[in-house]
C-alpha cells in the first residue's frame, strides 16, 4: 500500500456537532485544500481527550491526511509554527444546541448531551428509531416526512405523530401528498394507537435498551404505570437502581442509563405526554404450567 497523502493547512475554528445519542464531537474547520486530490476543509477531532491529546489549539498549523484515502484526520500539530496567538478550544459542559447539560461519565471518553429529544439535534433521529419497523412500526412515515414536519412545526415529540390529523388540509397541499397517500399515512399511524410494552419501551430510543432488554424490562414490571411511577425524577432511583441490576442480563451501566433517562424531567413529561394519547399493553407472560414446563 502507498502512504496516506498528507498536507499542511491551518484550524480556523473548532465546532461542536450532537448526534445521534447526543455524543458531542468537535469537528476542525480547517482552511481549505487539495488531498489526494479532494479539497478537505474539516476533521473530526473525535473527543476532548483526542485535543488534549494531541494539544491542538485554534489557529495551529496542522498536518493532515485521508485514512484509508477517505476520512480527514488530523496527524500532528506542527508546534514551531505557532506565533502565539493561537489559543486553546474550551470544550462545553452544555450542550451548544438545547442548552441541557452536557455530561461525561466515568470511563467513557464522549460527553453527552443529556436533552434527549427536547434536543433539536437528537429528535429527527430519535423520532426515525421511533417509528421504526421494531418500534410503532409506522408505515409511510420515513425519514423525509418527519424532517419535513419537523421543519414545520408540526412534530415537536413522538406524542405530536398522533396528532397529525389535525394538519390534514395542511399536509394536502405540500408536494408528493394525494388524498389516498394521506388516508393511508394518518390510518397507520391511528393503528398504533395500541402497542406492546416491550415495543413501547424500546422505541424511546434509550441507550443500552435494546428489544432484548426492553423485554425483560416489560416483563419486569409487568404495566407501563408501574414503570413510570418506580422511575419518576423524585421516585427512590437508588432503590429503583439495585432493583434493576437483579434483573438477570442487566448490568450496572444498563441500569444507570435507564434511570438517567427517566429521571431528566424533560423525559419524563415527553414519555408520559405520549402515554395520554396511546394505550400500552401488558407483555404476553411465558406460560409456566405447559406440558413441558420444567423439563430440559
Amino acid at each position: 500500500k502507498f502512504p496516506a497523502e498528507q498536507a499542511e493547512t491551518t484550524i480556523s475554528a473548532i465546532d461542536i456537532q450532537v448526534g445521534r445519542t447526543g455524543a458531542l464531537t468537535p469537528v476542525a474547520r480547517l482552511q481549505p485544500i487539495s488531498v489526494g486530490g479532494v479539497i478537505v476543509s474539516n476533521a473530526t477531532l473525535h473527543n476532548e481527550d483526542e485535543i488534549e491529546r494531541k494539544d491542538i489549539r485554534i489557529g495551529d498549523r496542522v498536518i493532515i491526511q485521508r485514512a484509508g484515502d477517505v476520512i480527514p484526520q488530523i496527524v500532528g500539530v506542527i508546534a514551531e509554527s505557532r506565533t502565539g496567538t493561537e489559543s486553546k478550544f474550551l470544550f462545553p459542559e452544555r450542550c451548544p444546541i438545547c442548552g441541557a447539560d452536557a455530561t461525561r461519565i466515568e470511563g467513557e471518553a464522549v460527553r453527552r448531551c443529556r436533552g434527549g429529544l427536547k434536543c433539536a439535534a437528537q429528535l429527527f433521529e430519535g423520532l426515525k428509531h421511533f417509528v421504526s419497523r421494531d418500534a410503532f412500526d409506522i408505515e409511510g412515515l420515513g425519514a423525509r416526512q418527519i424532517e419535513q414536519f419537523i421543519d414545520l412545526g408540526w412534530i415537536t415529540s413522538p406524542a405530536d405523530i398522533f396528532a397529525l390529523d389535525s394538519y390534514k388540509e395542511a399536509i394536502a397541499e405540500l408536494d408528493g401528498y394525494g388524498a389516498v397517500s394521506i388516508a393511508k399515512l394518518l390510518a397507520a399511524i391511528d393503528n398504533r394507537r395500541q402497542i406492546g410494552m416491550a415495543r413501547f419501551i424500546y422505541s424511546l430510543g434509550i441507550r443500552q435498551v435494546g428489544q432484548a432488554t426492553a423485554r425483560l424490562l416489560a416483563l419486569h414490571y409487568g404495566e407501563m404505570d408501574q414503570m413510570m411511577t418506580t422511575l419518576k425524577p423524585d421516585a427512590d432511583l437508588l432503590a429503583a437502581h439495585a432493583a434493576l441490576v437483579e434483573i438477570d442480563q442487566i448490568g450496572v451501566a444498563m441500569a444507570d442509563d435507564i434511570i438517567s433517562f427517566f429521571s431528566i424531567p424533560d423525559l419524563y413529561q415527553i414519555v408520559q405526554k405520549l402515554l395520554d394519547v396511546v394505550t400500552v399493553l401488558p407483555p404476553d407472560r411465558p406460560v409456566n404450567n405447559s406440558p413441558v414446563s420444567g423439563k430440559t
